[in-house]
């Protein structure tokens, strides 16, 4: 395939379907691109009118309405900053990422406005219920915005501390959707079925891909798999985008065999496909290309496997996507070949680093080793692949201690503040197990008395969302030190995961 024209335009350019084709398809209607673009242009509209200036960030805290769809778009041709938070996050994450972002707008809804304390919300913030933003009048034209400005920050945990915002120009988002457009074939023909949420960042890329591509997206909350299994259904989708934990689901429930020779294609990220999965989804969808991928936020998509390669190869991560460098380095800074390495990312999809923190950003965003053909400045993973003589990579493992679980990227010092506020434990320390259904569970060691787990678990269920629940706790009278007197985090993960 010839590569794509590697040109980026503003966000709100990318509705290029014909006028009077399908675009977002709801249960009580569907939007066709021109009703979409009007959409933009007025939510853009409204937003011009509420005084922000020029770079300022707008949040959304909102489940898959048509406004959450349009606002990525219209924040961008307003020349706003676009901070979308996962409608699975509690108070706490919230408040975080609004100081954090300083967003002078939080568009949400009153029954989630309502779980929020006055402390939550900076005082330069404004609540806006999303029934006040129109969908239809009149509003700005296209931007002429410089494609490398910032269009969106979009929040992800760290190995350490609360949650980062990763800084992401029309250029990073534009040129994803282009990439993704590309090696996927997307058609105007195709109908994507949007699970994923939109705070992340494939999440997202389904609608601008979908929408770059000319083709319609149905975006979906979902409560139980066979929600999933009926909306494909209902919504003829021809895409399904999916993480590790949402296959296993998906592979557990019946699928009329109709409804599954739907569907065209599975794609995964998130975390990576085991050879099991692998057998079972191309045999429950037999007529779907299964295609595997890797990424990160900080650049979005690093490598995607020709699904022709994945029956004999269901362990490979693939090689570098359009727009992408992808290398594994050594630690002396020279290429690993078929020998583990650090995977490092070049090119146009780099971010632009944590917004207000340099320090972070120093880490993980360093300049590319000296015979990078993209050079620049380049994402250091923290992740170790091996790039096999057959050109495809292959995830080896984590060095960091990310909480990997059910598709989400948990971090266990947030897990760790959370259980500890309410002095059930005086310490505690997070680490992810090896699930099968999850990817990882969370298991917590602390100390304490384990006659207040009940109290602890209760009060987390207010405090965390789903997704971070602690699924073990391993109560101990005092936890390993080092020779340094701090937590030996080594000797309780090899305690909880042998």
């Amino acid at each position: 395939m010839a590569l794509p024209d590697p040109t980026p335009f503003p966000l709100d350019h990318l509705l290029r379907g014909a006028a009077d084709a399908p675009a977002l398809l709801t249960r009580s209607r569907d939007w066709t691109f021109a009703a979409l673009e009007e959409a933009v242009a007025a939510v853009a509209g409204w937003l011009d009118a509420q005084g922000c200036a020029p770079g300022e960030r707008i949040a959304s805290w909102l489940p898959k309405t048509v406004l959450a769809c349009v606002l990525p778009l219209a924040a961008a041709r307003a020349g706003l900053v676009h901070v979308p938070i996962n409608p699975a996050l509690r108070r706490a994450q919230v408040a975080h990422i609004l100081a954090d972002s300083g967003a002078r707008l939080l568009v949400t809804q009153s029954a989630r406005a309502e779980t929020l304390d006055p402390a939550d919300v900076p005082a330069e913030c404004r609540l806006i219920d999303e029934g006040e933003v129109p969908l239809a009048g009149g509003g700005p034209g296209r931007s002429t915005a410089d494609p490398q400005s910032l269009a969106a920050i979009l929040y992800t945990s760290g190995s350490t501390g609360r949650p980062k915002g990763v800084m992401l120009s029309h250029a990073n988002l534009w040129l994803g959707a282009v990439a993704v457009a590309h090696y996927l074939r997307l058609s105007p023909s195709d109908r994507v079925l949007g699970v994923l949420p939109l705070a992340f960042d494939y999440g997202q890329n389904q609608l601008l891909s979908a929408w770059y591509a000319g083709a319609a997206v149905a975006p979906l909350d979902y409560l139980t798999a066979r929600d999933v299994v009926k909306a494909v259904e209902r919504f003829e989708a021809t895409t399904l985008a999916g993480v590790p934990p949402l296959w296993v689901q998906l592979l557990d429930v019946d699928w009329p065999a109709a409804t599954a020779a739907r569907l065209r294609r599975l794609t995964n990220s998130g975390g990576a496909l085991t050879e099991r999965l692998v057998r079972g989804l191309r045999a429950r969808f037999p007529a779907a290309e299964l295609v595997a991928m890797y990424g990160l936020t900080e650049a979005f998509r690093s490598t995607w496997l020709d699904p022709a390669l994945i029956d004999a190869h269901p362990d490979a991560i693939g090689r570098a996507i359009p727009f992408a460098e992808v290398m594994a380095v050594r630690p002396d800074g020279t290429r690993a070949h078929g020998e583990p390495g650090e995977l490092v990312h070049a090119g146009p999809l780099v971010a632009q680093g944590y917004w207000r923190d340099p320090e972070r950003t120093a880490e993980r965003f360093r300049p590319a080793p000296p015979w990078s053909a993209s050079g620049g400045i380049a994402v250091w993973s923290g992740d170790t692949v091996v790039e096999g003589e057959d050109g495809l990579f292959r995830f080896v493992g984590r060095d960091d201690e990310m909480i990997k679980s059910a598709g989400n990227r948990i971090s266990p010092l947030e897990v760790e503040e959370a259980v500890l506020a309410g002095g059930e434990a005086r310490e505690a320390v997070a680490v992810g197990v090896a699930d099968a259904r999850l990817g990882q569970a969370i298991t917590v060691m602390l100390a304490g008395d384990a006659a207040a787990e009940p109290a602890l678990r209760a009060r987390l269920r207010s405090l965390l969302p789903s997704f971070m629940q602690p699924a073990h706790y391993v109560w101990r009278d005092a936890l390993p030190r080092n020779a340094n007197g701090k937590l030996d985090r080594a000797a309780i993960r090899a305690e909880v995961t042998a």
